[in-house]
């Protein structure tokens, strides 16, 4: 019986390579479609921004909607999803699937980009793989998932992070884009740590890292002290928030994120 239930909360492995599959399509795609790009411009009085867009562009974004609906589909299939929404599951893939894109779209032809091509699938099949069995918190390997999953959330977050500053966007196009992200990254791992939706502290906690990223903007960082810089707030400020949702009193709740700043602040200054 226990074997059976093990084997019920994995998901279809065809399904698995089928999805993962379609979403690397996207990806390869990029490689034989036009570059031209139609640069995008808004004016705002004397203000003016401007976006390149090509098909690699569009390709991504193909892809990362592969992502989300591929992965409701998956779900589908699981047995203690019943009738329940799968939104919730969509976000790590989508924003995974994005993440993954830029720099595969930003490495040229050669064996670096079919490593990363192959490090973007694994990626891909364990986040699917991950969510599926998230579906059901009382489920063996539920704390495996979710342990996996919120490591994966923050790796990808670093990745994100180190791509938007290598392309040295504007501060008005960096800071909303590190408030989405970190705010869903904070407010997935609090879901998958707490069972419930902690949108405030997620609120606060995407507040803080825009205006930590604001400030930061303007100094003379490489891109991984860039990243490390930011990833530990986050982190520190999402296990705070677990912590205190488990009613862990203070002093043992700030144990871990103070711990967990100092080595990221520390790896930033010695690796940047």
């Amino acid at each position: 019986m226990q074997t059976m239930q093990s084997r019920a909360t994995l998901p279809d492995a065809n399904r698995i390579g089928i999805l993962t599959a379609a979403v690397l399509l996207a990806f390869a795609l990029t490689r034989v479609l036009p570059a031209n790009e139609i640069v995008l411009r808004l004016a705002i009085g004397e203000f003016f921004l401007s976006y390149p867009v090509s098909l690699t562009t569009a390709m991504t974004v193909i892809a990362a909607g592969l992502a989300a609906t591929g992965m409701d589909w998956l779900l589908r299939g699981h047995p203690a999803l019943a009738s329940r929404r799968t939104v919730e599951h969509w976000l790590l893939p989508t924003l995974t699937t994005f993440v993954v894109g830029a720099p595969l779209s930003l490495l040229s032809d050669g064996p670096s980009w079919w490593i990363a091509f192959a490090i973007a699938g694994v990626a891909l099949a364990l986040v699917f793989i991950a969510e599926y069995v998230a579906v059901d918190p009382v489920a063996p390997s539920y704390p495996a998932a979710m342990s996996l999953l919120i490591a994966l959330s923050f790796a990808v977050y670093l990745i994100l992070l180190t791509t938007l500053r290598a392309a040295s966007p504007r501060l008005v196009l960096l800071a909303p884009v590190i408030f989405v992200a970190s705010g869903l990254v904070s407010l997935r791992a609090l879901h998958l740590r707490l069972q419930r939706w902690e949108f405030f502290w997620a609120l606060g906690i995407a507040l803080i890292s825009a205006q930590i990223a604001s400030a930061l903007h303007y100094w003379p960082f490489s891109p991984l002290r860039f990243g490390l810089a930011l990833v530990g707030p986050l982190y520190a400020l999402t296990t705070l928030a677990g912590s205190l949702g488990e009613s862990t009193p203070m002093r043992r709740a700030g144990v871990e994120p103070i711990v967990a700043l100092a080595l990221t602040w520390g790896a930033a200054i010695i690796l940047g």
